[in-house]
């Protein structure tokens, strides 16, 4: 069994079951999952069941017996089955782990599970019938060159731990990102998302087609990345959200401009998060 703590937003709960499935399909084992921290945490909530994964909720003793666990190899090197992250960047070793083990962390790169693709494009599909405008929009979006641009502000702004570590992508980064898309693409069209409907129409002024999908809550915001990832190219911030929306576009030809700069902290670096073939601006 491999169980995998889940917390965060979507993105990162996208992540955390990604490597999960990774390590669970290696070892023809079960993923379950740590929901527990979101029995207090008011932020977000659980998202990944309005998904098409294996939705198996880990039980109390299920966890506890393996953040406790201690095993023994062949040449008795005490070792933890409880594993906790200990960087943002890459860790090779972590795809050898064994079976039987508690993962605790973010694990935001591709390297993880890339070779599962063809698996977490459909797990990773919305569980539900789409909704009435989104798919209204959704044929206009792929009867063009539709381009999504996401702008994260939201806690980044209001959360004064979240913007020293992330910190929100200028005016500057769409700009640049807009005119590269435009020597690019032909007639491309843009769909701003964003949590912030204010702030994107009053700042996001730009002299090609635009449209603010600005109907989705916060309860229906999967739609987003669904309709992003329809998009046939991505010009994303430094969010998981928008890297997911990104990452499920399955355009052979699809560009994507993501930020250099993901982390605001100088002590994290987003160096294995942005896949080499994306553009950063």
């Amino acid at each position: 069994m491999i169980i995998t703590k889940i917390l965060g937003g979507l993105g990162n709960q996208m992540f955390q079951y990604a490597l999960g499935k990774y390590l669970a399909q290696k070892h023809d084992t079960e993923l379950k999952l740590d929901v527990t921290n979101f029995n207090n945490y008011k932020l977000h909530n659980y998202d990944l069941s309005k998904l098409n994964i294996q939705n198996n909720i880990a039980l109390i003793h299920e966890i506890e017996k393996l953040k406790s666990k201690k095993f023994f190899n062949f040449i008795k090197i005490k070792k933890q089955s409880h594993i906790n992250e200990k960087t943002f960047t890459f860790d090779e070793s972590i795809l050898d782990l064994p079976d039987n083990i508690y993962l605790e962390g973010y694990w935001q790169s591709e390297k993880y599970f890339k070779s599962l693709r063809e698996i977490l494009l459909q797990e990773f599909s919305p569980k539900d019938k789409i909704t009435c405008k989104n798919e209204k929009y959704l044929s206009k979006i792929s009867s063009v060159n539709s381009v999504s641009l996401h702008v994260r502000r939201g806690d980044y702004i209001s959360n004064p731990t979240a913007n020293s570590v992330h910190g929100t992508c200028n005016l500057d980064y769409y700009s640049k990102s807009i005119d590269y898309i435009v020597s690019k693409i032909e007639k491309p069209e843009f769909y701003i998302f964003s949590d912030d409907h204010q702030w994107v129409k009053e700042n996001l002024k730009y002299n090609h087609p635009m449209t603010f999908v600005n109907w989705n809550t916060k309860e229906t915001a999967l739609w987003d990345m669904f309709l992003m990832s329809k998009c046939k190219h991505n010009i994303i911030a430094n969010s998981t959200f928008s890297w997911w929306g990104a990452w499920l576009n399955d355009n052979n030809d699809k560009i994507v401009i993501a930020p250099k700069k993901w982390f605001n902290s100088s002590d994290m670096s987003g160096k294995d998060l942005v896949p080499t073939e994306w553009i950063g601006l």
